[in-house]
């Protein structure tokens, strides 16, 4: 009798009356919006055609002419805020195109931004730029040398004065990704003698060392041409060093935190958005856009459920902004 009476009991919690259509969608705890979402955008100055990027479909890079169409079609679907993301005309030693006043990132930018009603982001590093493909200076030693890394110090006056020739462009924000100690305080000292104090960073605060990263380096041309990234970018075993990582970033001035690639590292998301009371960003990476696309070519997954699901998890993990190569699709859901 008494096992009656407890099933009884339980039966009086039903979670599934909340499940029913009409309330279902009142109740929903976590909102996906198209304002959102950030759409990364390629400009290539070394094409004057749009050319197609096959390890991300429905992507391309297109020419600095064709940029201002470009923003238009993501802004059409909805969202508001794009990142620029440049391949230049020629590279160097220094990466020195980085910050050329008439570099591809700078020209697209003051297109977009005069024509447009876009919120326009630009990637700040030197990856794109330098002949080696790493992310700034490189120390002395023989080019081959794989343990040959990044000198910090001289790469932060590098991507302090790309940062301004952005801000110079009319970059709405500027987001430095190279993952440089004493970046953002570098950069936010440059913007403000410069006369732009009020122009935010949206630092790549926790950018880990990825393997999800393979088909932005072909779309964007920089993949390092020896050894690896592992001297500047972040263990994937580490979690308490994140905090350490954005808590810096968050001393030196930064505006946005984002957390790079996404997927792999909700639990990173979800830590810094209950430590910090700034906003955070998620990259919902190439890497993660190229697999659900090869599994729904298979006939496996169906990919605009899976795609909106990976977005959902995303914010329900903490993040307030998705940069995603899914955006345009996904707002055309929402």
């Amino acid at each position: 009798m008494l096992g009656a009476s407890q099933a009884d009991m339980d039966l009086t919690r039903r979670p599934r009356r909340l499940r029913q259509d009409g309330i279902r969608e009142l109740v929903s705890e976590t909102d996906l919006a198209a304002s959102d979402l950030i759409a990364p955008v390629f400009v290539d100055a070394t094409t004057d055609e749009r050319v197609e990027i096959p390890s991300m479909p429905g992507h391309e890079r297109v020419p600095v002419e064709e940029a201002i169409a470009r923003v238009e079609e993501v802004r059409s679907t909805g969202v508001e805020a794009v990142i620029i993301f440049g391949i230049p005309s020629e590279k160097d030693d220094q990466g020195s195109r980085a910050w050329a006043e008439e570099g591809v990132v700078q020209e697209a930018t003051r297109r977009v931004t005069e024509a447009t009603d876009a919120y326009v982001i630009t990637d700040v590093c030197l990856c794109e730029y330098t002949e080696h493909g790493h992310c700034g200076v490189l120390e002395p030693g023989a080019p081959d040398h794989v343990e040959l890394t990044v000198e910090n110090d001289p790469t932060l006056e590098r991507i302090a004065k790309t940062a301004v020739s952005h801000a110079e462009a009319g970059a709405d924000m500027v987001a430095p990704s190279g993952m440089m100690d004493g970046m953002v305080g570098a950069i936010r000292e440059a913007l403000d003698e410069a006369g732009f104090e009020h122009t935010p960073i949206m630092s790549y605060a926790a950018k880990y060392e990825s393997a999800f990263y393979g088909p932005f380096r072909d779309a964007a041309d920089g993949a390092p041409s020896f050894g690896n990234r592992r001297h500047y970018q972040m263990d994937p075993a580490n979690a308490r060093e994140a905090l350490r990582e954005v808590e810096l970033d968050v001393e030196q001035g930064a505006d946005v935190l984002m957390v790079k690639p996404a997927l792999p590292y909700l639990d990173i998301v979800r830590a810094i958005d209950q430590s910090f009371d700034h906003p955070v960003a998620a990259y919902n990476v190439s890497g993660e856009y190229a697999m659900l696309h090869a599994a729904a070519d298979r006939g496996w997954l169906a990919l605009e459920e899976v795609a909106y699901e990976s977005l959902l998890s995303i914010k329900r993990a903490g993040a307030d902004l998705v940069l995603t190569y899914f955006a345009e699709d996904i707002a055309d859901r929402l």
